[in-house]
């Protein structure tokens, strides 16, 4: 697995070179199969290979499995990007409405309340018209260093796990973000560092796509994801794609592209967003904390019971 070496090898560029360059190749060969929706592929019972399923991620299913409605139907593709932005932002405002311990108090729910209004607000501000209905493309959702298996050399042998694997709009394919051995929040911090490796793995990928010969006006996968990077795209997907860290990415790299110009924006944003999020905001605002009351009550009783079989 490249997990086993890559902490002591992630900084050597012969390494990093060799990787990115049959990183790029596979990305490159996903990307060259324009795919006629968004969704999951499945085998019918006929054996037939289709794609007719939902793009399924480990986030959603993750999310199913603590019995939150994701309202993602089996058996329903997207046609166009947008469709998909609005339900996977659909997917987070019912995480916050019925998680239990969606929320610590209410200062904490006017935070995540404000940041998904706004980023159903702003998401036409990133993805292009001219893509919104294709081309879309395989790609890896799940790929991260222990899914990769290379040799001595750091040659990519074969890649694993590929359950989550969709098709999804091209503006969504990332460079992977533990390029820089850092969790998602800490390159949002401080992009600067990751930028630099991101280029060098851009490089890498156009010199690749020239010898491919691949490069055409729709489909000029680097320079989409360049693109991508510059108008914050890959930031807002990359929010889409965590539950959790949606808002830790919004209030630092999508807020400050829209605010840049008024520096005392914040208090009023959080007094005036969050009315915005659902007619029945103050509602689900009492119900969230008695949620939490509960949620910390049954987490109490079962430490104790736990402590006592100990």
């Amino acid at each position: 697995m490249l997990s086993s070496t890559w902490l002591e090898r992630h900084q050597d560029p012969r390494y990093r070179r060799t990787l990115f360059r049959d990183l790029s190749r596979v990305l490159l060969s996903m990307a060259r199969i324009p795919l006629p929706s968004i969704g999951s592929f499945i085998i019918d019972n006929d054996g037939y290979l289709q794609l007719t399923n939902r793009p399924l991620s480990l986030e959603i299913q993750d999310l199913e499995n603590d019995h939150i409605p994701t309202n993602m139907l089996r058996h329903h593709t997207y046609a166009a990007a947008d469709s998909y932005i609005v339900d996977l932002l659909g997917l987070h405002n019912s995480r916050l409405r019925n998680q239990a311990n969606a929320i610590n108090d209410m200062s904490d729910y006017i935070y995540q309340a404000s940041a998904l209004t706004a980023m159903q607000a702003t998401f036409p501000s990133f993805f292009t018209k001219e893509l919104c209905r294709g081309p879309f493309a395989f790609t890896f959702t799940d790929l991260h260093q222990s899914n990769i298996f290379v040799d001595d050399n750091w040659h990519i042998t074969s890649l694993v796990d590929l359950e989550w694997a969709c098709s999804r709009p091209i503006e969504m394919i990332r460079t992977p973000t533990w390029l820089t051995n850092k969790a998602v929040d800490e390159i949002a911090d401080d992009a600067v560092e990751y930028d630099t490796v991101r280029s060098e793995f851009l490089e890498i990928m156009k010199k690749e796509e020239k010898l491919w010969d691949m490069t055409s006006d729709k489909a000029n996968l680097p320079e989409i994801m360049d693109r991508s990077w510059r108008s914050g795209a890959f930031w807002f997907s990359l929010a889409l794609a965590s539950p959790t860290g949606l808002f830790s990415v919004f209030y630092k790299q999508i807020q400050p592209r829209f605010i840049q110009y008024c520096s005392d924006h914040q208090d009023a944003f959080q007094e005036t967003m969050p009315w915005y999020w659902s007619q029945d905001f103050v509602m689900v605002g009492a119900a969230k904390q008695r949620d939490r009351i509960e949620y910390d009550t049954r987490l109490r009783a079962a430490f104790e019971v736990l402590n006592e079989a100990d």
